[in-house]
């Protein structure tokens, strides 16, 4: 059920999805959810929808496509007024990416509709899906979050808690969710928190739940605190309720969210994630100087951080390489195969005069396939750039992720396959050097052992059944860094 299309513009890990929640009478629910979907868009660009409810009934919209794209002044009044909302902005790792699969997902029940939005993917997906089928249930939608909202809605209770109670010890694997029947909303995070997801306040009895606490801020609340893993806060006309639904396990979140997909001004575990990028760009610069190169250049955007970083620990000035179209966002229009050839040059456009006759370190925040990285090497030697020293802020990656990062199958993991020095003949750099889990656990300032790293080591936090392992797991490589101590 795991999706699996490269975009065709870049081999990045894609997002995953971001959720939005607002809880406030005397406010316009809908129009503070788009603003605060806007601030979530860099999570998933393919969908976007958002449910109201209005102590009565939840009214919905969604479409595919960007917010901007889903959304105007006509659709937010049609949404009503409302006491609460949900959103969400979705990049399809489960389920195909068609309007069908698009969230919030609403089911009607016996106490009125429930509507959920969901971050993460779940390991128990068929299992779950099998299980309602033989209960005479027909799935309408093909994807995890789908069942979820479905077993919610079948529990037919009256106070959304007890439907919870009931469902999540059902699910295995990474789930944030934001749930919604008419007079209640909730936020729930797994026992691992994997996926991030924050509570921020707007005032007295009016709150706010985001993926990311960047999102809080944007629409005018205060973040208070990170939903805690296996925790569900609940709030409706009587205030606000925190309850342990499930016990915390092993915390384990996702530390790519340090590397790529977390906007800078994102906090999590209270460090900042523009500082921990920054940082990394120091270790890096520790652990693969480059004596006699000219200039430092990121991949934008999210490797501007880092390249800042590396440029001021190793002393080499840092500059502007490489011109971001920042306009090439999600498309459904499908590129010929000569657009799709040109690849990165569709998105980026480098600075001769910048790079001419220059000795170049080029930062970048990951390789998966390899394909990209090379085109950008050799974009920026067509420039004339006499040397280009690529610097990664990650661990190479070898292991497929199947808890919300669609990440490719391991046999299109270049470093599954292939070694360091290889990788750097393929992509044609002058020398290649990523930072260790080690140097990104030193730039967080946090132990390993917070952290989801299956994607470098291949230690899964929750056990992934045989038939979801078999389409990734083909290349296994036992190859493991070493520990990083407390």
């Amino acid at each position: 059920m795991h999706s699996q299309r490269p975009s065709p513009w870049l081999e990045a890990p894609q997002e995953e999805c971001g959720v939005f929640g607002v809880y406030s009478p005397d406010e316009e629910v809908a129009r503070t959810t788009y603003f605060g979907l806007f601030a979530l868009q860099h999570r998933g660009q393919e969908s976007a929808g958002i449910a109201v409810a209005d102590g009565h009934r939840i009214v919905l919209h969604k479409a595919m496509g960007l917010v901007t794209q889903v959304f105007d002044e006509e659709v937010l009044k049609a949404l009503g007024d409302g006491t609460m909302a949900i959103g969400h902005t979705r990049y399809s790792t489960c389920g195909s990416s068609v309007e069908q699969n698009a969230q919030p997902i609403c089911y009607a029940s016996a106490y009125g509709d429930i509507a959920v939005a969901h971050n993460g993917n779940l390991v128990n997906t068929q299992e779950l899906g099998d299980r309602l089928r033989a209960d005479g249930v027909e799935l309408d939608a093909t994807n995890d979050s789908a069942l979820i909202a479905r077993m919610l809605a079948r529990c037919n209770k009256e106070r959304i808690e007890d439907a919870l109670a009931e469902v999540l010890p059902q699910l295995q694997g990474a789930y944030s969710l934001v749930v919604m029947t008419p007079r209640q909303m909730a936020a729930v995070r797994d026992p691992y928190g994997i996926r991030p997801l924050s509570i921020g306040h707007l005032g007295d009895g009016r709150y706010v739940f985001a993926s990311e606490n960047c999102a809080i801020s944007v629409v005018g609340g205060h973040f208070h605190r990170e939903i805690e893993p296996g925790e569900a806060v609940i709030v409706d006309r009587d205030g606000l309720r925190e309850i342990q639904v499930l016990p915390t396990a092993k915390r384990a979140t996702c530390v790519f969210e340090f590397i790529y997909f977390a906007r800078p001004d994102t906090q999590i575990y209270s460090r900042t994630i523009y500082d921990a990028r920054r940082r990394m760009g120091h270790q890096l610069a520790r652990e693969h100087p480059t004596p006699g190169a000219h200039i430092v250049i990121p991949i934008p955007d999210s490797a501007v951080p880092a390249a800042l970083g590396y440029a001021e620990a190793s002393r080499i000035p840092f500059g502007e390489g490489l011109v971001k179209n920042r306009y090439i966002q999600r498309t459904f229009i499908e590129p010929v195969q000569r657009m799709r050839d040109l690849g990165a040059r569709m998105k980026y456009s480098p600075l001769r005069e910048a790079l001419a006759g220059h000795k170049v370190v080029m930062v970048d925040d990951s390789i998966v396939r390899g394909t990209t990285t090379g085109k950008l090497v050799r974009m920026l030697r067509e420039a004339g750039a006499t040397e280009v020293h690529v610097r990664i802020t990650s661990p190479p990656v070898r292991f497929p992720c199947y808890y919300g990062i669609d990440m490719a199958d391991q046999k299109e993991l270049i470093a599954a396959r292939k070694s360091i020095e290889q990788i750097r003949e393929d992509i044609g750099a002058t020398s290649l050097g990523y930072l260790s889990l080690q140097g990104v656990m030193r730039a967080i300032g946090l132990p390993k052992k917070l952290f989801c790293r299956a994607c470098f080591d291949g230690e899964y936090p929750i056990h992934i059944p045989p038939h979801v392992r078999v389409t990734k797991m083909m290349l296994e490589d036992p190859k493991k860094d070493d520990e990083v101590t407390d």
